[in-house]
């Protein structure tokens, strides 16, 4: 499992009974999920809570605030510097960050590190789909990439920058789009343009700028295999993320092993998880695919 256990200023303090017990910052969210199928004793750390996201039987719910700002932030240590994010609760439970890519974060800087460690001359071009709030975008920005940043929301590419400006990289190279993904990518492939990395998360449901609908079963491997036609000579990684069920991680593998064969370069693919201070145990939270050059 990827485990995302560098965190200082996020933690999973509990899970029972449908529900995480969560501490982001200062702020400690009670948030339902759908892993957590059992039900343990709670201790008294859930009687001090800041929000509750209550589930609703028709679907969807509503956060229940007792003391929570409009907005905090809170911070990621990386070695090439720390990652400032802007948090706040909105719509169907979120917050604008999902902790565990931590666990990604870490392992696509250390490669773009690496990459302009040995060649400080060149750009490490890097491509991130269904980027959402950016944190995998100023992870890689942190780590000396150029990167470009697309979303079809203009509320998360403006939040995205936000977080990008707050990270110490107002005058870090990133592009940031609003558009479809596929699309975007069929006229990078147009125009002849190639990334040295690519990251994609992309939704099990969603819809374009202009309504487009996504739909992830349909959609995921054929834009792999486009996403391939805008690779590099020598490409450093290509990550794809998920949080839909029936995506698993051996799913992924056999995507990403089927349409980069021809690369030289090595699979894997795993759970991404949690650890779970009260336990010791680790909350499973998606799954991811990675390919690495050789």
């Amino acid at each position: 499992m990827y485990l995302a256990d560098k965190w200082t200023d996020y933690e999973v303090i509990d899970t029972s009974d449908g529900d995480k017990l969560e501490r982001w910052g200062k702020y400690i969210l009670q948030r339902p999920d759908p892993q957590v199928i059992w039900n343990t004793p709670k201790g008294p750390e859930w009687k001090h809570i800041n929000a509750h996201y209550h589930r609703s039987h028709k679907g969807g719910g509503e956060w229940e605030f007792f003391d929570l700002p409009k907005e905090w932030t809170i911070h990621y240590p990386l070695p090439a510097g720390r990652l400032t994010f802007h948090l706040k609760p909105f719509s169907f439970k979120h917050t604008g960050l999902f902790p565990e890519q931590a666990a990604n974060w870490e392992w696509f800087s250390s490669i773009i590190s690496k990459a302009k460690s040995e060649h400080p001359d060149r750009p490490v071009k890097i491509l991130n789909l269904f980027a959402y709030t950016g944190g995998a975008t100023v992870a890689a920005a942190m780590a000396g990439a150029e990167v470009t940043h697309v979303d079809a929301s203009k509320g998360m590419v403006t939040w995205a920058h936000e977080n990008a400006n707050s990270s110490g990289l107002e005058n870090a190279h990133i592009r940031w789009l609003v558009d479809d993904c596929m699309k975007f990518v069929e006229r990078e492939i147009r125009r002849g343009n190639h990334y040295d990395g690519i990251i994609m998360d992309p939704p099990s449901y969603g819809r374009g700028p202009k309504g487009e609908i996504w739909k992830i079963e349909e959609k995921i491997f054929p834009l792999i295999q486009d996403c391939r036609r805008i690779l590099s000579d020598k490409p450093l990684f290509f990550l794809v993320n998920s949080y839909t069920t029936g995506l698993q991680p051996a799913v992924l593998h056999y995507m990403l092993g089927t349409v980069l064969k021809d690369l030289p370069g090595t699979v894997e693919a795993d759970e991404v998880g949690l650890p779970v201070t009260k336990t010791g145990l680790v909350l499973p939270c998606g799954a991811s695919g990675r390919w690495e050059r050789m």
